[in-house]
């Protein structure tokens, strides 16, 4: 099956070519990322593998199908960026990720947490110029300090496994609690309750319409005043306007991201040449108390090796068969 790989980096090559050695499909790779001007690339090709960024709404997926495109095989978990529904209508099978490593993105969000908290990111240059002061670099015990976990599936729940190694008192918040979670101890309370005990609010939720902006003004002005907010799930999540108002104010003592609502127009790409158009991230990155990574939480070799088995198995079941191991579709969702 000839497979337009959209977005793709050397690591991707790397670990899609050892997966693909025995199914044997022409993976065509292009750099460029797909949107509604580069999905004439995907000619010739029967499917089309795409990463979180590419764009996948109904437009895209006309000229995909009008390509004669029949499968999306997604090489990540999240499928907000596909429109299911023009999909359906297009006789377009959409295929995902569903799990690669959850440990990778749980032991991210923790070096996020201490690192940020100890000013890890700060000493480092300190050091580098010679600068050996501690002024400026005071943390705080994590022992002892409560963590709300927003989201218990497979990543939060090991999350909150690894803050409870570290002493913390963990509560959680989930439209479906987790037995797991339970088990180990954890309580779960309501939004506003997590809200206003948290010293550290950690999320790990899907992006719904019912998350989308879910850390806006009014759920900011609800915390703990110096809280420190943590974000590995998805940018939206988080309106970071609000959250800029936050740091300002003081209400948020400090802020640690891998993820940004606008993240598709900078992650993914070396722009250290170029100036940066965003102003509500070049704002976010003048904080001394903020850390970014880009988009990275998920990146292992065991991360990547599942990614690249699972994608390939996708495409492989869908050939044979017509339909892919991991499908996500409309109907699977109501």
């Amino acid at each position: 099956m000839r497979v337009a790989v959209f977005s793709a980096k050397a690591y991707d090559r790397t670990y899609l070519d050892a997966a693909n050695k025995s199914a044997k499909h022409d993976l065509c790779y292009l750099e460029a990322p797909l949107s509604a001007t580069t999905a004439v690339l995907a000619c010739d090709a029967q499917a089309v593998c795409a990463f979180v960024n590419d764009t996948l709404d109904a437009p895209v997926l006309e000229k995909l199908a009008g390509e004669g495109v029949r499968l999306v095989a997604l090489r990540c978990a999240g499928f907000n960026n596909v429109d299911l529904e023009a999909a359906r209508d297009l006789g377009i099978t959409v295929a995902r990720v569903p799990a690669y490593s959850p440990h990778a993105v749980a032991e991210h969000t923790i070096a996020l947490i201490l690192a940020v908290n100890r000013k890890i990111h700060r000493a480092y240059n300190r050091v580098r110029e010679g600068n050996f002061a501690l002024d400026g670099l005071v943390g705080f015990d994590l022992h002892g300090k409560t963590v709300g976990i927003v989201g218990t599936g497979t990543i939060g729940a090991i999350t909150a496994g690894i803050l409870k190694g570290f002493g913390c008192r963990v509560i959680a918040h989930d439209v479906k609690p987790n037995p797991d979670c339970e088990a180990m101890g954890i309580a779960y309370v309501d939004r506003e309750t997590l809200l206003a005990e948290s010293d550290i609010i950690s999320l790990h939720c899907p992006l719904t319409p019912q998350t989308h902006h879910m850390i806006d003004s009014a759920a900011i002005s609800r915390m703990k005043k110096g809280v420190m907010i943590v974000n590995t799930s998805r940018g939206a999540v988080i309106d970071t306007r609000a959250v800029l108002h936050g740091l300002k104010s003081g209400k948020i003592g400090s802020l640690a991201l891998d993820v940004y609502e606008e993240e598709g127009d900078l992650f993914f790409r070396d722009l250290s040449s170029t100036i940066i158009e965003d102003d509500v991230f070049a704002r976010l990155l003048t904080f001394p108390n903020v850390l970014i990574t880009g988009h990275q939480a998920f990146f292992t070799h065991e991360a990547l090796t599942n990614i690249a088995e699972t994608t390939i198995a996708n495409i492989d079941a869908f050939a044979k068969t017509g339909k892919a191991e991991h499908e996500v579709s409309i109907e699977r969702l109501a």
